[in-house]
């Protein structure tokens, strides 16, 4: 009997950890002997028949994946359409699928992934090669729904929490001479699980950040600068976290740069010097600004342990689910108990999963709406705990870096994307 054949790809905004959820999926295909493909570019890999040979890595370079950020594959921003308005684009799939082979498709990302992995499913016998569809939840934003928490997120939470820790140290030392306001921007655009996260910094009374600016809550210009200046009058300084998302009471972005990106979202253009400036004109104190950006994704020096595990418990999830003839699910984190942190797999049906956005609670958050509650910490802080610190070599992070060489291509016909 021949192996079988796996495809797997990457998709969307990478993460410090989606490199150990590749590492489980292709240490456990391993086992199994099941020959692993990765998609360059993610999904426009699969569309493109530039396909990557892993079984070509030696198994210390996969390992090595474990403690490496990014995407080891390169991932893209690319929607794939409805079925009804591009059937052409599923139909090159499986015949990609079908020219190689491939009896898998494991697809690590968020949401729109996930919906793609679903239609493959559903389309792939109708069109001859029936195809065992997994989907693998990845997504800083911690948006998925039914999954507890997603890969990636932990670790920004941490960079987040300790970056503002950090920053308020630094200001509240300057404060008597110099700035007076420290706004730190964080990722997430309709849900402001990160922007919670900084929260975990404040532990008691002053601690910053003293405020918070979350997709949830309108922003409240009146109430937002009434904060900021009992802050900086009661401890010499205010620190804040903001999310890009935050929306004023039209519900629109403060950073709205009239733009679109790739999945048709709104491209935000920065909403941390925007709140700057509110503050310099309409209460005179100096200020620092900053955008964390890609470094919050990318830190694999502080990444959680706790998320760098179920990564890797994910993508080898993902596996035995396929071989155990399961199909159309996504393995999803369970928790079992707070305290202490208990964790295990479970499954969610890719349909329940596609194309739905899980925003924070509201008893998440405070009533004035600029802090965390104790619930929200008490969900919080097992996804920061624990250090899995990558191999250094002359002070620097020891990241790996792929061969990545293409198979030979099957098809004679070209898809243009």
């Amino acid at each position: 009997m021949a192996n079988k054949v796996a495809f797997y790809a990457q998709s969307g905004g990478v993460t410090a950890v989606i490199n150990a959820t590749a590492c489980g999926v292709i240490e456990t295909a391993r086992a199994n002997n099941i020959k692993v493909l990765a998609g360059r570019n993610g999904i426009i890999g699969a569309l493109t028949e530039d396909l990557i040979d892993t079984s070509q890595e030696s198994n210390a370079d996969i390992a090595a994946l474990r403690h490496t950020p990014s995407g080891a594959f390169g991932s893209c921003r690319y929607k794939l359409k409805s079925l009804e308005e591009n059937r052409e684009q599923y139909e090159r799939l499986i015949e990609v699928f079908s020219a190689h082979n491939i009896d898998y498709f494991f697809y690590n990302g968020g949401g729109d992934s996930q919906d793609t992995a679903h239609k493959v499913s559903q389309l792939s016998e109708k069109l001859g090669h029936p195809i065992t569809c997994i989907g693998i939840p990845k997504t800083v934003d911690n948006d998925l729904p039914i999954t507890d928490n997603c890969p990636g997120f932990g670790s920004v939470a941490k960079y987040v929490a300790v970056s503002i820790r950090e920053a308020g140290f630094d200001v509240a030392s300057m404060c008597a001479t110099s700035t007076k306001v420290f706004i730190m921007e964080v990722m997430g655009r309709h849900a402001g699980w990160i922007a919670a996260a900084g929260g975990l910094a404040a532990e008691k009374q002053g601690d910053c950040p003293h405020i918070i600016l979350f997709p949830e809550i309108a922003f409240n210009q009146a109430a937002f600068l009434k904060r900021v200046d009992e802050c900086v009058k009661q401890y010499g300084y205010c620190a804040i976290v903001v999310s890009e998302g935050v929306q004023n009471t039209e519900g629109k972005f403060l950073s709205d740069a009239g733009l679109t990106d790739a999945f048709g979202h709104t491209q935000l253009g920065g909403v941390a010097p925007v709140i700057a400036q509110l503050i310099k004109s309409e209460l005179g104190y100096k200020y620092h600004w900053a955008v964390a950006d890609y470094l919050q994704r990318a830190a694999r020096h502080i990444a959680s342990k706790t998320d760098v595990d179920q990564a890797y418990a994910l993508g080898k999830a993902a596996v035995e689910f396929a071989l155990a003839g399961k199909n159309a699910v996504m393995p999803a984190i369970v928790r079992e108990s707070n305290n202490p942190y208990r964790w295990s797999i479970g499954e969610a049906p890719l349909a329940d999963v596609a194309n739905i956005e899980r925003e924070m609670p509201r008893d998440f958050i405070s009533d004035n709406g600029f802090e965390i509650t104790a619930k929200c910490r008490e969900y919080l802080l097992p996804l920061i705990q624990g250090e899995a610190y990558p191999p250094y070599k002359d002070g620097l992070p020891n990241y790996v870096t792929l061969k990545n060489m293409a198979v030979a291509k099957k098809l004679e016909k070209e898809f243009i994307i």
